[in-house]
């Protein structure tokens, strides 16, 4: 390595092994959902644009969709389970061209979630500031947060699970408390039924936008993969949290939608989410715990994006690390920091790349809920969809090859259903696209062709380095290529890092 480039930290060979455990894993993917954000924030919207009182239902039927999907998922994991997530799944599964351009659209999708997590986090702040007299604009707190995870991002990941875990049990803790108080109380003025999870309620009309919601609270939980490298005995740690994960969210999030469906009625909480979507738990929070309630959701949900930027950032962290150990992107990614084991250079330059997007839309003067979080969530959904899809297909390849093979199940039926599951979620997004992005435009139109337009650069990418760097293509998703790898900015010789 260049002089210039090994200056300042020192480094380790690979990420810290056995750092966190099923209960911190499961802390980094409940996080990244964001529970409070998203029963608060996008389950409203649900409600009034999708199927009503059946939402608490969408929410089971998703969860079992993805509990389908992690059959498959954790099952490969013992076998392909790495930093990479799926990039690792489906080059494995697909060969290498798919995944690498699966790594593109992985990218894509967690760098649009992570800036969406970070513009709300600026309006929330900017919102409670001015409630307090103080003008902000919106991005100045998103610069401030985007430090403070940067420095979290850098130490031991062990750090970063316990913060999540507070953050995570601080917001569970306000709505199980709403939730428990709705239903103490006797309900709303239909009493408490379960209405919500009858197939006539869940099968209603607006269930196609009701998913479209409801899909996009269950990002990150593929995540569990991406910490194989670092969790304590991942054969069994993964599937584990994964299954956690999957169950906690589900869970979580049904029973906190039918409270609130309890609470208005199933009859009316169509009308009252249309009525208002931002006053949908807040009024009935000030109701029913008093108006310190309030305060408090408005505090935690700030902490509930903060926690969600923190998972977030540390899964793009890792995607970097393994495209850089595998020589796709610098290679000075694919260092570790030696006293954290923290792939902290890929920290940094995956930071310095949302604050440049950040400023893009700052000095472009676009609005930042209407545009910024809106269309950057929808891109979002649309990517981590495509992935996931490809990963079913990867997951049936990869286990018709393999000599001994698990049960039919699992090989094959489970992964079956979820292909034919994303694929219908996929195009009730798709077809649904102005409800999820709040705009009817060609601009919003053109999502699903960006998405595709990235995995095809990432194919072609790969094509050509099986052309021109056939070395460095075959040792793909094996870390053993050493070689010259430039940096792809300006002044690339003094990025260029040379590896012994």
């Amino acid at each position: 390595m260049s002089q210039s480039a090994s200056a300042g930290t020192p480094h380790r060979a690979g990420l810290a092994r056995n750092s966190i455990g099923t209960t911190h894993i499961v802390f980094f993917v409940v996080a990244a959902a964001a529970p409070l954000a998203s029963v608060v924030g996008a389950s409203p919207a649900a409600f009034a644009f999708g199927n009503g009182a059946g939402v608490p239902g969408v929410y089971l039927l998703v969860g079992l969709l993805y509990l389908v999907f992690s059959v498959g998922f954790t099952a490969m994991a013992r076998h392909a389970g790495s930093a990479g997530g799926f990039y690792t799944y489906i080059s494995r599964g697909l060969g290498r061209p798919a995944g690498v351009a699966a790594a593109a659209i992985a990218l894509l999708t967690y760098k649009t979630i992570q800036l969406a997590a970070y513009t709300l986090f600026g309006i929330f702040v900017s919102g409670a500031l001015a409630g307090l007299g103080l003008t902000v604009p919106w991005w100045v707190p998103i610069m401030v947060i985007m430090a403070v995870i940067w420095l979290c991002g850098a130490r031991n990941i062990a750090f970063s699970g316990r913060v999540l875990g507070l953050c995570m049990l601080a917001e569970i803790a306000i709505l199980f408390l709403l939730d428990m108080g709705i239903l103490l109380g006797g309900g709303g003025p239909e009493g408490i039924t379960l209405t919500s999870f009858a197939p006539a309620t869940v099968l209603a009309p607006g269930l196609g936008a009701a998913l479209v919601f409801v899909i996009a609270s269950f990002m990150g939980f593929e995540a569990t993969a991406i910490f194989s490298e670092e969790a304590e005995n991942p054969h069994r740690t993964i599937p584990r949290a994964t299954y956690a994960a999957v169950a906690l969210i589900a869970g979580f999030y049904a029973f906190s939608t039918w409270s609130i469906t309890q609470y208005y009625g199933p009859a009316t909480i169509q009308a009252a989410a249309e009525a208002g979507l931002e006053t949908l738990f807040f009024n009935a929070a000030a109701d029913v715990l008093g108006g310190w309630s309030v305060k408090v959701i408005e505090l935690l949900l700030i902490v509930s994006l903060f926690a969600s930027g923190l998972s977030f950032h540390n899964t793009i962290n890792r995607y970097f690390y393994a495209l850089g150990r595998d020589g796709l992107l610098p290679r000075g990614l694919g260092l570790v920091h030696e006293r954290h084991g923290s792939p902290h250079v890929a920290g940094r330059a995956q930071s310095v790349i949302a604050l440049i997007l950040l400023l893009g839309a700052v000095v472009s003067g676009v609005d930042a809920y209407a545009v910024v979080f809106s269309w950057t969530s929808a891109i979002a959904v649309i990517g981590i969809l495509a992935v996931q899809i490809m990963v079913s297909v990867a997951i049936i390849a990869w286990f018709r090859r393999l000599p001994d093979p698990p049960g039919l199940w699992t090989r094959a039926v489970a992964p079956g259903l979820a292909l034919a599951g994303l694929g219908a979620g996929m195009a009730l997004v798709i077809a649904n696209l102005p409800l999820l992005a709040g705009s009817d435009s060609l601009i919003i139109w053109s999502f699903p062709f960006i998405v595709a337009a990235f995995g095809l650069l990432g194919a072609g990418y790969a094509a050509f380095l099986r052309t021109r760097r056939p070395a460095l293509y075959a040792a793909l998703n094996t870390g053993h290529f050493r070689g010259l790898i430039p940096c792809p900015c300006l002044i690339p010789r003094s990025c260029a890092i040379w590896m012994r």
